[in-house]
């Protein structure tokens, strides 16, 4: 629906291209239409599919109703109720008559233009009627203070009608690209699964080590300078660290390359060869992705295993003679790591999601810059793939988190 109602939409923009101008361009031309006929007009509708209702829009995508897979549209001649119209992908065309009820008939027509007896072809397609105040209605939505042509003729779409969307295992193609949207993501997530899983590993194998060693060092100088070290990374926004790095790092010293993710000559590596492209194109990127997630890992690990370690079963059982090692790896971790628990799911999401501004930065072709550039230009089919793909993620990463929590905390149990 927001990207249905907000302006600036790919409609919107075929529009002003066609009227000639900017964003003003409909105030500019509101004399004349520029050239722009009724056909032309809803030739782009049709191509958009914004000839369709919203939730019609939506049932299409989800794949609950039958969409226009293919679809060609022509304007009756003023004295007459046939008109011609091209078979999309074929060197078929269709001849539809109008009837004065309303129906119509349609023959399939060969490149010489005579009939063709082949049922089969035929079959999978339709026609559908669009009356002049139907594209009245149209043009006034669209154009609207721009004058409608007077003469607005019946106007038939023949289209081939099918079920494929979410339902189906389907998302479509991009508009921009034309390529399948599941590919598109296919292609991308791996980027953004190599970040994320060593983001993962660098930030519970070194925060919850250290949150340890925090709570029991509590106000010694490693707790302060390790403080000071988290809460300073934590200050700085990973894009702009990924700028600083890529000026000075990768411009000024050369150290490591400018940007994306492998280099171009990968493939034609050999195996140390290829570790070491993967190191010198991802150590700036990954800096970035952990250097915010210490601060808040590292203290939720040292405040919760305080916490614990001042509850008064510590305090009995180190009374009873259990040494204060086991009390705090045996009695208070494990109760300690339980909030961490319950927050992995999301974590796990954030990382897998890749971060926009990050891969935009260092031009590294992810799932993050995927959503970034869907936004940007607008594409209706990839932004809903790859919003899907985020609710799924999400809805994974809560699971995941309940199944941790029933792994560290003995009260809960899903037998």
């Amino acid at each position: 629906m927001i990207q249905r109602t907000a302006p600036g939409g790919p409609m919107e923009q075929e529009l002003t291209k066609l009227l000639g101008g900017e964003t003003g361009a409909r105030k500019a031309k509101s004399a004349d239409s520029g050239g722009l006929g009724v056909a032309q007009l809803m030739d782009i509708e049709e191509k958009f599919h914004r000839d369709r209702t919203l939730m019609r829009g939506y049932f299409d995508w989800l794949g609950v109703t039958a969409k226009d897979l293919e679809k060609a549209g022509a304007e009756f001649p003023d004295d007459g109720d046939e008109v011609l119209i091209p078979m999309p992908g074929t060197v078929y065309s269709v001849k539809v008559t109008k009837d004065s009820e309303g129906g119509v008939t349609k023959e399939l027509l060969n490149a010489a233009g005579e009939a063709a007896n082949e049922p089969e072809r035929m079959a999978p397609w339709e026609v559908r009627l669009r009356s002049p105040d139907e594209q009245r209605e149209s043009w006034n939505s669209w154009l609207d203070g721009i004058p409608m042509p007077p003469d607005v003729a019946w106007r038939a779409v023949l289209f081939r009608p099918g079920h494929d969307g979410l339902l189906q295992g389907s998302l479509g193609a991009s508009e921009k690209y034309q390529d399948p949207v599941v590919q598109m993501i296919r292609d991308r997530m791996p980027v953004s699964l190599f970040f994320g899983g060593i983001s993962m590993i660098l930030i519970y194998g070194i925060c919850l080590p250290l949150g340890i060693v925090k709570a029991i060092k509590h106000r010694s100088w490693l707790d302060n300078f390790s403080s000071l070290l988290v809460f300073s990374g934590y200050a700085i926004p990973g894009y702009a660290l990924g700028s600083v790095l890529v000026v000075y790092l990768g411009a000024k010293l050369g150290w490591f390359p400018l940007g994306g993710f492998p280099g171009d000559n990968f493939s034609n590596l050999n195996a140390a060869g290829k570790l070491r492209d993967v190191f010198e194109h991802g150590f700036m990127p990954l800096v970035c992705y952990v250097i915010g997630s210490f601060a808040f890992m590292t203290l939720m690990m040292k405040n919760n295993l305080m916490e614990h370690l001042a509850s008064d079963y510590v305090r009995t059982a180190m009374a009873k003679g259990t040494p204060y090692r086991r009390a705090v790896f045996k009695h208070a971790f494990r109760n300690s790591i339980i909030p961490i628990a319950t927050t992995f799911g999301g974590n796990v999401t954030l990382l897998v999601g890749g971060s926009i501004l990050i891969e935009r930065v260092f031009d590294i072709n992810g799932f993050g810059l995927l959503q970034f550039n869907a936004i940007l230009e607008r594409d209706e089919p990839l932004i809903m793939g790859v919003l899907f793909v985020s609710a799924l993620l999400m809805l994974i990463g809560n699971v995941l988190s309940d199944l941790c929590v029933a792994l560290v905390d003995p009260r809960v149990s899903y037998k």
